[in-house]
């Protein structure tokens, strides 16, 4: 079955306005906002939340023992490789697929058994599940239309959420005639032109390239911020995940590997695995020396540094003010990666390889393959991960 055909199956699905109570919180995208501070985020109400959930397949485990609480006005990010279950824990949510075990509860109500069509909620694939024979303004007007919308609120709404989106100009092309933002655009506008009380987002940044990403990575984030809905985005690019959530799950084989803010998830790391997906990390295990650090090493853990928290300079460099708070090793330089605004340098110590991350500067040294070079960084970036 199609995208489109899934959309078109939830929203003929659904409740009445009646039952949506689509009157008590009314379409305006004037009247937007939410705090953005953690207290206020972590004081606000649980509005979805899986208890012991796992999914099997046969003898496969997708899913496994998930615990997981999203607040209301939260904008969660499910993040992990291919494999790990993520998008499983997405399609339980949207009632696709039941749990084997465990429940799910929307605003304290359990909807285990309850199907996706009749669940009131807001959905964006990665190929956008647009209807290719229906104009963007028709595209608009279909989930309104299924709830019974009057075709004069219709057009009001309609009207004012393609102003938002910059579509305005765009009502009555056919989305083959729209670029991919655009299309992403009007993707956006149609899962929230209903005012649903949550938002997923499956892959959906996938198919637009680099600058595009960036630029709807800024204007999802806008949109978060104005409409304030609670938001569930499914992803494996880090970059995306780091931009815009107020909070990251990290999965592994079907499990919640570790949950956190992006800051706190990047900087402090639960494991290997979260420090090495989570960006770039270099572990400090077979260094050769013993790794100097501000706090006693926990039983099995390994210390590790991120790659622009050391620095690259000639051995004899001048001694910095801060020399006793720092430790220092040499190395080889094995390659130097010129990445534009950034170099990033592989530099064999011993019987490791670290790599070194730092902006390019104009008047700054560079470094060659075989040069030697002293590696130096804050006893207190270091960090101790679980092996």
């Amino acid at each position: 079955m199609s995208d489109a055909l899934i959309i078109a199956r939830i929203d003929s699905g659904r409740a009445s306005p009646s039952n949506l109570n689509l009157g008590s919180r009314p379409f305006n995208v004037a009247a937007s906002g939410r705090s953005t501070e953690d207290n206020a985020l972590e004081q606000s109400p649980a509005q979805i939340e899986f208890r012991n959930v796992t999914k099997r397949y046969g003898q496969v485990t997708a899913v496994q023992d998930v615990s997981l609480t999203v607040r209301r006005g939260e904008f969660l990010t499910i993040l992990g490789p291919s494999g790990s279950g993520k998008t499983t824990a997405l399609m339980l949510l949207a009632g696709f697929v039941a749990p084997t075990e465990g429940d799910i509860l929307i605003a304290g109500n359990s909807v285990a058994a309850v199907p996706s069509y009749r669940r009131d909620q807001g959905i964006v694939f990665q190929s956008y599940a647009l209807f290719p024979h229906l104009t963007v303004r028709r595209n608009l007007e279909f989930p309104l239309e299924m709830r019974g919308v009057n075709a004069g609120d219709r057009l009001k709404r309609v009207d004012r959420i393609l102003e938002r989106v910059h579509l305005k100009d765009f009502g009555g092309r056919m989305p083959s005639q729209l670029s991919g933002g655009q299309q992403q655009r009007v993707a956006l506008a149609r899962a929230l032109i209903a005012d649903p009380p949550f938002l997923l987002l499956d892959e959906p940044l996938g198919a637009l390239d680099r600058n595009l990403r960036e630029q709807m990575q800024i204007e999802m984030k806008t949109l978060h911020k104005e409409f304030g809905i609670t938001t569930i985005c499914v992803t494996h690019d880090q970059e995306e995940a780091l931009t815009l959530s107020d909070r990251i799950v990290v999965m592994r084989a079907g499990r919640i590997e570790q949950t956190d803010r992006p800051e706190a998830l990047y900087d402090r790391p639960a494991s290997r695995f979260v420090a090495n997906f989570l960006g770039e990390a270099n572990i400090l295990e077979n260094l050769d020396c013993d790794v100097e650090s501000n706090a006693p090493q926990p039983p099995g853990t390994v210390p590790m540094i991120r790659p622009e928290r050391i620095c690259v300079a000639a051995p004899g460099a001048p001694t910095r003010s801060d020399e006793r708070q720092r430790q220092s090793v040499t190395g080889i330089v094995e390659d130097m990666i010129y990445a534009g605004p950034l170099r990033k340098y592989h530099v064999r110590v011993g019987s490791s390889v670290l790599v070194a991350r730092e902006h390019a500067a104009s008047g700054q040294q560079i470094f060659r393959q075989g040069d030697t070079v002293q590696l130096d960084w804050l006893q207190s970036d270091v960090r101790f991960v679980e092996a």
